[in-house]
């Protein structure tokens, strides 16, 4: 037949074809009869409805994540602890015996808190113990909770030789706390050491599922949890230690306030995966821990003097990254629950590649 389109063209083309020669037919028999059923006459129109994004029987594409919000609690105190043995190792170095305390002691405290809401989402302290049997660099999984078993007995002795002074001076006691304080500046140093990889590990293992939100996040999540766990630490410190020995921590809060901010303003980019950050309730926890971020970090610089203002500076900052975390993890959920967020983007990816073989 002359014009027809091949065999082997898509059936979307044939389709198209086959409707504007209907729309012809109708548009003459409109002219012809005065009535008709083309379009622009009044008469049914022959479209393909416009597509939506539910599934089979109003199910999500994906599985929304297990976790409960045992895990955001447990990336919040794990950045915690990993700010804390940083701030404990550089007041070691630079002669701030309280504030080498208060860091050892939010070290401590946090890898406590963050391993008990990981085995109460596990379900079975028996599990977190099965997950040592195997070390496989590949799985973030498997790394973090090695690192998590590494760094816990070091902040522990770090923060354990804090109370050497109250020992007695003789006999075996007096030996312990001879010998605690060296010890403990060791474990300190090498908790610090894997303070790091603690701190950030957690973006690697959410960037590392198949969650739209989370997955396209993975150049920005290490550094934004990075800058949370730096910012929670300071303002633990700002807290609890002298105000003459927190000048360090001003700078670090606003060193922390840079990379947050900088990670943050990459998640917004993301397009279509980006919204849960910054629309509904995972919108609004990232939102307001900017905000309080911005504000702990203004409050914290110019609290030299005043021990209240570094108390207040100090919670708003704990704040923040208490509202970042948890915001992180609920825009992962909404995400996963909504299948345009796996749709469309895969469409995209086929459409591009679709472009650049043609």
């Amino acid at each position: 037949m002359t014009g027809a389109t091949p065999p082997n063209e898509p059936v979307g083309s044939r389709f198209r074809e086959f409707q504007t020669r209907l729309d012809r037919r109708g548009r003459g028999r409109g002219r012809e009869g005065g009535g008709g059923r083309g379009r622009g006459d009044g008469g049914e129109q022959l479209t393909v409805p416009p597509a939506d994004f539910s599934s089979y029987y109003g199910r999500p594409v994906l599985k929304p994540p297990v976790w409960k919000y045992d895990i955001a609690g447990y990336l919040f105190t794990g950045g915690l602890a990993a700010g804390g043995a940083l701030i404990g190792a550089g007041a070691q170095l630079t002669g701030r015996p309280e504030l080498r305390t208060v860091g050892r002691w939010t070290a401590l405290g946090g890898v406590v808190a963050s391993t008990y809401l990981l085995i109460h989402d596990l379900g079975r302290p028996d599990r977190f113990h099965h997950m040592l049997r195997v070390a496989k660099l590949t799985s973030p999984m498997s790394v973090g909770t090695w690192i998590l078993a590494a760094f816990g007995p070091l902040a522990g002795v770090a923060a354990v030789a804090e109370l050497a002074h109250r020992l007695p001076p003789h006999g075996v006691l007096g030996l312990a706390r001879r010998l605690a304080p060296p010890v403990g500046n060791a474990a300190g140093l090498a908790a610090a050491v894997t303070a790091p990889a603690l701190a950030t590990y957690t973006g690697v293992l959410l960037a590392d599922t198949a969650v739209p939100s989370w997955h396209e996040a993975y150049p920005s999540l290490p550094f934004v949890f990075a800058g949370s766990a730096l910012a929670a630490a300071s303002g633990v410190g700002l807290i609890a230690a002298p105000a003459t020995q927190t000048a360090p921590l001003r700078r670090l809060a606003l060193a922390a306030a840079a990379v947050e901010f900088a990670g943050g303003h990459r998640l917004e980019r993301m397009g279509l995966v980006g919204e849960p950050y910054t629309r509904g309730r995972s919108g609004r926890l990232v939102k307001a821990g900017r905000v309080l971020l911005a504000v702990g970090t203004a409050a914290a610089l110019v609290s030299r003097r005043s021990r209240f203002l570094a108390a207040v500076s100090g919670a708003v900052l704990v704040a923040s990254s208490a509202a970042t975390r948890f915001g992180v993890f609920e825009a992962g959920k909404v995400s996963a629950r909504d299948p345009k967020y796996t749709v469309v983007p895969q469409r995209e990816r086929l459409d591009e590649t679709s472009t650049t073989r043609l």
